[in-house]
């Protein structure tokens, strides 16, 4: 009976530790992440509502540009989101909302819904971008938070690394500088052929708008090789946006305007 009363004990010690090596854990993360929000901009930063961003995406390849369109992004916090393309003539536009979504195709003057693939791409690139960790919608996702450690991240710099774990086994990784501000986020996901592809999100050239510390320049890796730049060239924080722009037109006419905000 005292072998087994001894078991029990040291079992209960274990488990205590551990939980309480967890919420250390915890703890340490949700400081990198306090710490990260004073370094954007505090309350202005937490309860922006919307942001509208005007800029080039490139596409690269070996280092050197291989194409670019001008763009104009509108996001309404937390999940909706409008992106119109242009380059030449050719105009694109992509609409998500919640669950929802559609394409507008300009050179064939056709709306359509989006697909299933399309969706999770916008909920995978929701779940890794910095809103969505600083501002804390992982949270409504019920996704667990853990301080991994440092990183090296160049001579003599380390960065914080902090995971969220979704449910369905998705993780993303953000690394962090001792100061605050954002560095990357790191994931992976699965290719056509159901290969594993790294991917990473470099975040550089923060510039205060209003209050606001946003990065004019997000540049993006897969296993390693430079594949994409988005550079901004201006952002608006807070600026009216009706929901209408999100709803999917009956006229494909109508889109081949200028979006007037």
């Amino acid at each position: 009976m005292k072998q087994f009363l001894f078991s029990v004990f040291l079992t209960l010690l274990f488990c205590f530790a551990a939980f309480a090596q967890i919420n250390k854990s915890d703890e340490k993360a949700e400081a990198v992440i306090k710490r990260a929000v004073a370094k954007l901009g505090g309350e202005k930063y937490l309860t922006a509502k919307s942001q509208i961003g005007r800029g080039k995406f490139s596409l690269l390849r070996d280092g050197q540009i291989i194409s670019f369109q001008t763009f104009l992004d509108v996001i309404a916090f937390p999940d909706k989101e409008r992106t119109e393309f242009k380059s030449g003539g050719s105009k694109t536009v992509q609409t998500n909302f919640a669950q929802s979504g559609w394409v507008f195709d300009g050179d064939a003057l056709t709306i359509k819904d989006q697909t299933e693939e399309q969706i999770s791409n916008f909920k995978r690139g929701i779940r890794t971008s910095l809103d969505h960790l600083l501002r804390g919608g992982w949270r409504k996702e019920g996704a667990k938070l853990e301080y991994v450690g440092k990183r090296q991240a160049s001579l003599g710099k380390r960065n914080d690394v902090v995971r969220l774990d979704f449910d369905d086994g998705f993780k993303v990784e953000f690394e962090l500088a001792d100061d605050g501000l954002p560095m990357k986020s790191v994931y992976k996901r699965l290719n056509a052929d159901n290969e594993e592809v790294s991917e990473e999100d470099r975040y550089a050239q923060f510039i205060d708008v209003g209050g606001i510390k946003t990065p004019f320049i997000i540049d993006h890796f897969s296993n390693k090789a430079h594949t994409s730049r988005i550079n901004y060239e201006s952002i608006e924080f807070n600026k009216s946006v009706p929901d209408s722009i999100f709803a999917k037109p009956t006229s494909a006419k109508d889109l081949k305007k200028d979006l007037k905000l």
